[in-house]
């Protein structure tokens, strides 16, 4: 089996099903509603797709889920171009843009901010500061999965989506990253574009711009490759296809 670099970190920030009590009267919908809303918004099972096998130390996963909190978003609104449709930080429309939430106080905000979101952003910032000291060097990839049919709240509506979508920054994704995963995934037979239909990769701010030993890199799968898109539940060989990605990813490490 091959062997994952220990200066790569998963971020897994949407996988989560979570709500924990003391949020559930924040949302307007029934326990139907509100579990239909999870199964189109949640990155199902990326924790086990991507990282079931590597070192605690080497993942930052999210508790909770993005409709609680969206760690992925800017804190601030204003920075946050998903803000427009009620999606920052803290969700306040559903995937087709009705309401989500009771209106919030910014104290309410404050609150599932000083939580969940810097609590994480923190734990993430100390995974890449451990792999520089370790290391010299620290990947991160943000480890997502996306619907076949877009939904209404995303950006990029277009009807062809591809099986792998990968992210990358201008600043924090070498050409060599870029193209060893993009030719990793497609020796695998999948079919791959870049930054379609999501684009960027996320590095910790402390870093973000400034030092390229911080490397970066989003990798989406598309969900009905792994999953029953309905029901949430994984295939059968969802199993093989993990192994496959993960595969693919030491692979593009390796050229």
């Amino acid at each position: 089996m091959s062997i994952m670099p220990p200066w790569v970190i998963f971020h897994v920030p949407h996988d989560s099903t979570f709500i924990p009590a003391e949020v559930r009267n924040q949302f307007l919908l029934n326990d139907v509603q509100l579990d239909a809303e999870l199964i189109k918004m949640t990155d199902h099972h990326t924790f086990n797709l991507f990282a079931r096998e590597i070192p605690d130390i080497q993942v930052i996963r999210s508790p909770v889920s993005r409709l609680v909190l969206d760690v992925e978003r800017f804190e601030d609104d204003a920075q946050e171009i998903m803000s427009k449709r009620g999606m920052g930080a803290v969700y306040m429309s559903t995937h087709t843009g009705s309401p989500l939430r009771h209106p919030l106080t910014a104290l309410d905000r404050n609150l599932l901010i000083e939580k969940w979101y810097r609590p994480h952003h923190a734990a993430l910032t100390r995974a890449v500061d451990q792999a520089i000291a370790l290391h010299g060097q620290a990947l991160v990839i943000d480890a997502h999965s996306f619907p076949s049919i877009a939904l209404p709240y995303e950006l990029n509506q277009h009807h062809d989506r591809p099986e792998i979508c990968i992210g990358t920054d201008d600043f924090h994704t070498p050409e060599s990253l870029t193209t060893g995963m993009t030719e990793a995934f497609r020796s695998a037979g999948f079919d791959v574009r870049l930054n379609s239909p999501f684009g960027g990769a996320l590095v910790p701010m402390n870093r973000y711009g400034k030092d390229q030993r911080v490397s970066a890199v989003m990798i989406e799968v598309r969900r009905d490759l792994y999953v029953d898109e309905i029901t949430g539940i994984p295939l059968h060989h969802f199993d093989q296809i993990a192994q496959k990605i993960r595969a693919c990813i030491v692979n593009s490490l390796n050229t």
